[in-house]
Formats: structure tokens, sequence, C-alpha cells
């Protein structure tokens, strides 16, 4: 039996309720166990005077499917970047990248920072098994991902039909099954099917010029499905008019058409844009963080936007199309996929001098200063869209000392860095809140009842962090990395490379709906429909040796938002 402990840390486990307690941590055959103190383990390592805390995981983030590889594709110049970097460690196979790394390299760096499991935000159902194959070739980190609904051309001919809720229901429950997803996206609700109809905008309230439905009977219609179904994870939303300037109408619309329902907005910071001021362009933070905190329903990531090269990598083309203009290199891609959706792939470069750039970054910071529940809100950058992943350290640094955020504040625009309410904030992230933002809060919005904690009984996903004052350089290279109880990371470098392991859920749906989904393929799509499910022994191929890693379907809001489940 493979056993040891971690003695005397101080343990930040607020699925617990364990805020910076000292306890030994005890681990045999890749679970968490209670172990007597004078009961003697094969290995103890002493981590006295270092945070302890569950395996880091990013509920949003770019990693697998066509989009990323044409990201890559469209950026060589990035990839040579991290050549000869990779290179020193014998245990790291070539692959490499900044904006948007290698697979391989993903898998690297998320462990190297104490990260066990990041999810694919953007799977299009004909698209799933690329995008589990891609996943599944990323060493060391769990993963999965959502399925885009919402703009495929069967949902929305069902809906304009006027078709019974409960068979556009077995309809999502089959697409979430037959592409071993673990929840649900839409992007632009109704607004990639729009687009293809030359619509360039589609506010919430707005019919469809085709199909004459709305974005906020998608949502409804979408978000209850789940809620029926029993998903863990609420509706995964990319609300309308991202990054148009007065979208905050629109974001707060989308929060009132799920009525109460669970629901999820994702990178909220591109849709929190007031329109006021000279400019025309200003920080609707403060009413975001007002409707958050008035509704529990609601859950958020950041998406906060780091300076420096990136490359935008979204099936929102709509708005890419609209981005083109400005992308840096001049080189972008736009695709339609079928009767799925489409996508957009724009390189850019966020610059400290920019007075949008400026007022995106003061505005993602806000947010995390101003969501009084840390239940509710996620660590994203929308990884690659905001800033690679690589940057959450510095973001991290950058919430929890004030003083450092106060200098990186003074060299932005002038003008934002004087009319920023960013300055007169005085809060500072704990490392209890900072264990919820990237731990136990994605676990729980994820249904993930056996990751982000550290109780016995629980997957030994675990980060060992040297205190530093330095919260970057603390969170850069952690000391010890644990999954599933074997050591793959020491001080910031991979020393052993496991295959991670593929989470997913399984609802039950009335199969009949199978009939009317085989006679829409025959008429109007090029697959076989026979072939379109993927079964577990595909998956467990995809997943290239990594467990599959099924979670229970049941009923939203399992522990309430601000409590530990």
């Amino acid at each position: 039996m493979n056993t040891f402990r971690l003695r005397g840390g101080r343990v930040f486990d607020p699925a617990n309720g364990i805020d910076g307690q000292i306890a030994d941590i005890c681990v045999r055959d890749g679970r968490i166990v209670e172990l007597k103190p004078d009961e003697s383990a094969g290995h103890e390592y002493d981590v006295s005077g270092m945070a302890v805390m569950a395996g880091g995981i990013d509920m949003h983030s770019h990693i697998g499917g066509g989009k990323v590889n044409l990201a890559r594709m469209l950026m060589p110049e990035d990839h040579r970047l991290r050549t000869r970097e990779a290179a020193r460690n014998p245990l790291e196979l070539a692959s490499c990248g900044v904006c948007t790394p290698g697979t391989l390299a993903t898998g690297y760096h998320y462990a190297e920072m104490g990260y066990t499991a990041a999810f694919e935000p953007a799977m299009i159902a004909s698209n799933a098994r690329h995008t589990h194959l891609e996943m599944g070739d990323t060493p060391v980190i769990d993963h999965g991902a959502y399925v885009m609904l919402g703009n495929d051309e069967l949902f929305l001919r069902m809906l304009a039909q006027g078709t019974d809720f409960e068979r556009i229901r077995d309809y999502v429950g089959w697409t979430i099954n037959a592409t071993k997803a673990l929840g649900v996206k839409v992007v632009n609700p109704g607004g990639i099917s729009a687009f293809k109809f030359n619509q360039r905008s589609l506010d919430v309230d707005e019919a469809h010029v085709h199909y004459d439905i709305t974005p906020r009977q998608v949502l409804n219609v979408l978000a209850r499905s789940l809620t029926d179904l029993g998903v863990p994870h609420p509706l995964h939303i990319h609300a309308s008019n991202l990054g148009v300037p007065g979208n905050i109408e629109s974001t707060l619309a989308t929060i009132d058409a799920l009525e109460g329902l669970p629901g999820h907005l994702t990178h909220i910071q591109f849709h929190s844009y007031g329109n006021e001021g000279p400019r025309k362009f200003s920080s609707a933070a403060t009413r975001i963080a007002d409707a958050v905190n008035a509704n529990p329903n609601i859950s958020i990531d950041v998406g906060q936007i780091m300076f420096g090269q990136t490359v935008t990598a979204s099936g929102d083309i709509m708005k890419q199309v609209r981005q083109a203009d400005f992308a840096s290199p001049r080189k972008w891609i736009a695709g339609d996929i079928e009767c799925d959706a489409g996508c957009g792939v724009v390189p850019f470069r966020y610059r400290e001098q920019s007075y949008v750039n400026a007022l995106q970054w003061t505005i993602g910071l806000e947010l995390f200063l101003m969501v009084k529940n840390p239940w509710q809100i996620t660590l994203t950058t929308d990884h690659p869209n905001g800033g690679p992943f690589t940057s959450y350290p510095h973001l991290i640094r950058l919430l929890m000392d004030k003083s450092f955020r106060d200098d990186q504040l003074a060299r932005l625009h002038p003008d934002v860095a004087q009319q920023s309410p960013l300055g007169s904030m005085a809060r500072e992230l704990t490392l209890d809140e900072i264990a919820i933002l990237t731990r136990a809060a994605p676990a729980r919005l994820l249904g993930l009842r056996e990751r982000g904690r550290l109780n016995a009984g629980a997957a030994a996903d675990i980060a060992v962090y040297r205190e530093n004052a330095d919260r970057e350089a603390m969170f850069t290279a952690p000391e010890y990395v644990f999954k599933d109880g074997e050591l793959v990371a020491r001080n910031g470098r991979i020393v052993a490379t496991p295959a991670g392991g593929t989470h997913y859920v399984e609802p039950e749906f009335d199969r009949s709906i199978e009939r009317t989904l085989e006679d829409f393929s025959d008429h109007h799509l090029a697959f076989n429909f026979r072939h379109a499910a993927i079964g577990r022994d595909e998956l467990c191929s995809c997943c290239n040796g990594g467990r599959l890693l099924p979670a229970a379907c049941g009923v939203h809001g399992d522990a309430p938002a601000g409590e530990p489940s």
C-alpha cells in the first residue's frame, strides 16, 4: 500500500470549514484517510509552515477541440519561444507555447502550479471525439467538457415549432450522454445561428430573423432542462453582446431570463460594460456585483484580462468577426460548423496604455473584490481569451496584495487609473478565500464530490505551497503537488506524468427522442447517426489510460451558496 503523511501543515479546506488549522493529511492508495498520530506511514513529508490545499480546479479553460488547434496553428511564433525551456526536463516531451500551449505543455504547466483539473467550456457535439482525444493527450490533470447547445439547428427548430418541453429536455439529455459532457454551454444564445442569417447582433429579447425565437427563450428552456435532468453544473452561459459597451443591460436581462433557476455566467468581465462618460465605455462592475450578491442562484467566473500577447478563440463568431480588425498580429480565422455553431480565432495583445484594455483589467478586479460570497465566484482568465492560465499566480497576488495592486494600477492609462474605484478598495483576499475561488467552489459547482476538499475519503489531489509574502512566487512553484496520491511536481517542476481522468455525467432521458434525431441526421447532417454517441469503451480509449469519473446527477443546490458541501 502507498501510504504517506503530510505532517504539520496549515490546512486550508473551506469545503470542510478548515481555515489555516495545523493538521496532518494522510494518504493511502490515492485517497485521503484518517491515521492516528502514532500510526506509521510509509513516508512522511515535513510541511510545517507550508499551506496545504486541495489541487486547483480551473472550470473554464479552452484546452481541447478544433478552435484550440486553430489557435495553436495560427501562432507558430508563440510556440518557438518555449522549445528550449521544455527540453530541460527529460520527463516533459516536446510541447510548447505560451498563449495556447500544446496538450503536453498544458498538463505540465497546470500541475507545476498545483492544479489537478481543467475543463473545456465549449465542446461542439459534432467534434466531441476530437475534444476528448485532445484532452486525453493532456497529461496529469483531470478534465471534462461542456457541450454547446442553443445555436444548433435541431434545438432552434424544436423551440420555434413549439415542441413540448419534455422532448427538448430529452434532446438535451441525449446530447450530454452522447458527447460524454459534464454540462451544457450556451454561447451568445441564438446569436451564432442568427449571424448565419445576416443578423449582426441579437439582444436578449430580440427575435431571431429566421426562427422567430429570442435568446430569453433559449436560456430559460436550457436552464429548465438541466434542472429537470439533475445535471450538477448549472447552465454555463456566455451571454449576449460580449464586449459591447452598454452590455450590462443584456447581462442583467440574462439573469432575469433564468427566473430563479441556477445559472453560471462565464467570463463575466466581458459582459460588465456601461456606456457612460466621454468615451461611451465605462465599468458596470458595481451593478453586476449587486446582481450576483442579490441572486444566490447565480455563480460567475471572471475572465480576468492580463496584459500581453494572447489569442482569442471563441464559438461566438458574431463577436470574433467584429473583432478581426483589431487582430495583433494581423491574421485571423472564422469558420462555420455545419448545423452546430461557428468559431473565430483572433490574436490579440492587451496593452496597459490602452484605455479600453486598462478598463477591462480594473473591471475584472473590481468584480473579484465586490462579490461578497466567494462561493459564487471562481478564478479564470477564460484561457486564452483574457490571458494564459499560467498568469494565475500573478492574478492571485493582485487579489491578495493591495500595495502590489496599487502599483500596477498606477502604470495604466492615466484616465482609467484616476477614474477607477479600484484604488479605494482595501479588500485583500485571504488564503481561505483563494482556496474557495480556485478549489472548493469549482468542485461544488461541477458536482465533483471527491475533489476540491481534503476530508477522509476524498481523492488525494493536494498542493503544498511554501509560505511567501510574495504570493505570486508562492503560487508559481508549489513545494509538492500530488495527483491521486502520486507526487507529480516538486518545487514547480514535473516529476511524474500520469494520465488524468475524464469527468462526465449521464442523465436519464426518454430514448424515444432518438427517432427524431435519426430522422434529422438522415435529412440534414453529414454523419451517420448510428456513430454519433460515444460509448464508455471508446471514451476509455480517448482518455489515454486515464480513469472514467462519472458525476452523479441529482438536485441542484446540494449545498447552499456560501456554505461548505
